[in-house]
């Protein structure tokens, strides 16, 4: 028993925590070793040329404000393309984006999902970088500048983006659980990168090399995550440029936020079981090592591990097998309390700062068994299920 415990003990502080330390140990040999990856200089008449794709569903609400945005970034107009997609949409979304001539727009009355739309898209692209970005997200004035720059690397095949989640004046467990969330993802992400590859982009923000792209099956649900990390199954390079930014509204409540997770959840285990290539040491160890680390342990043992560890504890602490089961007991025991607390907190609409990250991280894992269970009982579908936000617009919203 007591080996189990501390098997699955270090599998789950590895996940969560270990890694993160370990990669930012080979990171620092890396730089110490004068190997530090360097982005290339580009000159302005030497970007490539770059199409914007943006897919809406029921987005009136804020999608003249994306297109405001959209619109403004900074980048050789002569080179740029915009397009906006829609399918399906039961609102006004189609008609106020078709008021802008500068627009390509595709729309559908039959509603496919979002994969199905870029790839219709897609057919339609001749220009060198391709860059997604969510309706519901604004992007840094210099976004496509920071992002496109990367393209005179010729072993760079993606260049992902920084998500920021936008809360307003309020934020409660789940604005701010979810944005402590991505910092910290956002750090891994520039050492992974830093290290070899990023694992793996956001919706909200990423970009590809358009000759690279391959569409992926009309049921993938995590089409962003397939995407990139088929570019980078073929070899090439994913980087991460945290200087081009997208901003997010946070989801209106936990119950909102676990809809998205525990589908981002199906997706991860379908994304698992169809890049079985990524999972091969012999082909590309470090990304095989940071795939792993990052992505396929998250999505599968450590959640499943956190139930084992605290029943294995509570057994050992009740055998009474020394004072060190007993400090770690009590210390589950203080950090479970205080996510009931934030749980019982969140229902009654108050706030305890000190609730909101263990609270948030045990829905996290929540959501990837709920996701697990999902997937396998084959009741995940490929369309997105729109996400309430706890505003409909940014407002005054800082973009930078």
């Amino acid at each position: 028993m007591e080996y189990i415990f501390w098997i699955s003990l270090f599998f789950i502080v590895y996940t969560y925590v270990g890694y993160g330390l370990l990669l930012y140990a080979l990171v620092i040999v890396r730089r110490f070793l004068g190997r530090k990856r360097l982005i290339p200089h580009t000159d302005p008449g030497a970007l490539p040329s770059c199409s914007v794709i943006v897919a809406a569903y029921n987005e009136a609400a804020i999608i003249e404000q994306k297109i405001a945005n959209t619109l403004a970034l900074s980048y050789p107009k002569e080179k740029l393309h915009y397009f906006f997609v829609t399918d399906g949409t039961t609102d006004e979304t189609p008609q106020r984006v078709a008021k802008y001539p500068q627009i390509h727009l595709l729309h559908t009355d039959e509603r496919r999902g979002k994969i199905a739309a870029i790839h219709r898209v897609m057919e339609q692209v001749t220009t060198d970088v391709v860059v997604f970005t969510d309706a519901n997200t604004l992007l840094s004035n210099d976004a496509l500048l920071d992002l496109c720059r990367h393209y005179a690397d010729e072993q760079i095949g993606a260049a992902a983006g920084e998500k920021r989640v936008y809360s307003g004046e309020e934020a409660d467990a789940s604005a701010a659980g979810e944005g402590f969330y991505w910092k910290y993802e956002s750090a891994l992400k520039k050492w992974d990168a830093e290290l070899y590859s990023v694992v793996g982009s956001a919706g909200e923000l990423f970009s590809i090399r358009t000759r690279l792209y391959e569409t992926v099956p009309p049921d993938t649900i995590l089409d962003d995550f397939m995407i990139s990390m088929r570019i980078a199954e073929k070899g090439y390079r994913v980087v991460y440029e945290p200087r081009a930014c997208a901003t997010e509204l946070a989801s209106e409540n936990v119950k909102e936020e676990l809809k998205r997770k525990i589908r981002i959840a199906a997706g991860g285990i379908q994304s698992i079981m169809r890049l079985k290539g990524v999972l091969n040491p012999f082909t590309n160890p470090v990304l095989t090592f940071q795939y792993i680390s990052h992505r396929v342990l998250r999505w599968t043992v450590a959640p499943i591990l956190l139930p084992v560890v605290f029943v294995l504890n509570g057994l050992l602490y009740l055998t009474d097998k020394g004072d060190l089961y007993t400090l770690l007991f009590l210390g589950q025991l203080s950090f479970y309390a205080l996510a009931c607390i934030g749980f019982l907190l969140e229902r009654r609409a108050l706030k305890i700062k000190a609730t909101f990250v263990p609270y948030y991280f045990c829905v996290m894992n929540y959501a990837v068994l709920a996701g697990i269970v999902r997937y396998f009982s084959g009741q995940q579908g490929a369309i997105w299920e729109r996400v309430n936000r706890k505003q409909e617009t940014f407002a005054d919203t800082p973009i930078r």
